[in-house]
């Protein structure tokens, strides 16, 4: 009875394998074209034509591997310099600083954190002279912007116009003296060539020194705003319960991010990114979420902290303030200038122009872009760069300091870019031409 049963079995068997077959076969064709509509709709181009879709950010990715992909933050903390970019985290020059018609240039970080093509120490080779810039985020995009430039200036002036000309970085945004000085000693101990060095500084010495004092830091201590959240960091590192588990949802997350990532981009079919890419959207709103929740933890207690910054050494306010910031900002010049003369190098510093002490008059446009009355520097640098000229305009001044403050006086075209104290590209061929200049004086000396 059973054996005369069995082909009929089959037979539906069969009858209900190929209608699945055939149902899933049009479910996954209509999704499929739903899919392309919804695709279309938003893009307004089909999901196949590949050079126009759209990919998804894999959020690791330049990182390296293990603990180095892990990493909460693009900074580091340098044991000499103080915060420092990872090496190969790239650097992006924003379209209005790039001249005419030029390409954005393919730069990282490199070896120690600097901005550079060339990992550190350099080595010149036959001809080649080495320029050095130090000072902080503003030397730092003149490292990219303005460098070219004050290279193109030095080839007119007799000891380097038979020279290859290679520039190097020291910069960094929020750097401040000593720090410039720091790092110069450094790279001469391990063995750094320089032929030319141009120190641009000032702004950071008295902006960012004033907030280190209101912070109760002493103003010698690397920038708080660029210090702290590092610190804080590092103290939420000393993990509690809560924030270890609070680490491994983040590091799920974004694991899953990643290898979601990875799948969407190699995809080819339009309904599986339509769904995929929702459930993406979804674990990215959760990872968010979650690096948001994980900062208001309330970290190890501060008594606790491994990094130690120095209160103030000297009790001093107001004007005093910024008399000890000066006289620090010189002293720390002068032993730049002495350690590179004890070697035959050149020195020029040039105490940067800013908006907040100027006597340039600023078009409307620009006074709307280069001014913020709520600025947390305006206050240290209106108050700080009358100290900053006194100190270099006076008798006993241990050090030759170019002042950039009325460099842009007479410049016509806009040479700001935001309300802190970077430039266009004209201001930085302007702060180029002045740095030129200053080096032929200081070789005819």
């Amino acid at each position: 009875m059973f054996g005369s049963a069995a082909p009929g079995l089959r037979r539906e068997l069969k009858r209900f394998l190929l209608l699945l077959v055939v149902n899933v076969a049009i479910f996954c064709g209509v999704a499929e074209l739903v899919a392309l509509g919804v695709f279309y709709f938003q893009h307004g181009w089909l999901f196949y034509l590949d050079p126009y879709r759209p990919q998804y950010d894999v959020i690791q990715q330049g990182r390296g591997e293990g603990v180095e992909a892990q990493a909460l933050t693009d900074i580091g903390l340098a044991p000499y310099f103080g915060p420092i970019h990872r090496p190969g985290i790239p650097f992006d020059i924003p379209e209005a600083l790039r001249p005419a018609g030029a390409a954005a240039p393919r730069v990282a970080t490199n070896n120690f954190g600097f901005v550079s093509a060339h990992d550190y120490p350099f080595a010149p080779a036959g001809n080649q002279a080495v320029v050095g810039i130090f000072g902080g985020s503003v030397a730092a995009w003149f490292c990219e912007v303005g460098v070219d430039r004050l290279l193109t200036d030095l080839r007119q002036q007799p000891a380097f116009t038979s020279k290859e000309l290679v520039p190097l970085c020291f910069a960094h945004e929020g750097y401040k003296q000593p720090q410039q000085l720091l790092v110069l000693a450094y790279f001469l101990s391990m063995g750094q060539h320089f032929d030319l060095v141009v120190n641009i500084d000032g702004f950071n010495e008295v902006a960012i020194g004033n907030l280190n004092a209101q912070h109760n830091w002493d103003p010698s201590m690397p920038s708080v705003l660029h210090l702290d959240p590092l610190i804080t960091l590092i103290n939420q590192s000393s993990l509690t319960p809560a924030k270890v588990e609070a680490l491994a949802s983040i590091t799920r997350d974004r694991d899953r991010l990643d290898r979601l990532a990875a799948f969407l981009n190699r995809n080819t079919l339009a309904s599986i990114d339509l769904f995929g890419g929702r459930y993406y959207a979804y674990v990215d709103r959760r990872y968010r979420q979650e690096l948001v929740a994980f900062d208001q933890i309330p970290a190890a207690p501060t008594r606790q902290s491994p990094v130690h910054v120095v209160p103030p050494v000297q009790p001093v306010k107001g004007d005093a303030l910024f008399r000890e910031i000066a006289r620090q900002w010189m002293t720390a010049s002068a032993l730049m200038n002495q350690m590179l003369a004890a070697r035959g190098i050149a020195y020029v510093h040039v105490l940067q122009p800013n908006q907040y002490y100027s006597t340039r008059a600023f078009s409307d446009a620009e006074r709307k872009v280069a001014f913020n009355a709520g600025s947390p520097f305006k206050d240290g640098a209106m108050r700080g760069y009358p100290l900053l000229e006194a100190a270099i305009t006076a008798g006993d001044a241990p050090v030759r300091i170019f002042n950039g403050v009325h460099l842009f006086d007479a410049e016509p075209k806009p040479v700001y870019i935001d309300d802190c104290c970077h430039y266009t590209l004209v201001g930085y061929e302007r702060l180029a031409d002045f740095a030129a200049n200053a080096a032929a004086t200081v070789a005819r000396r």
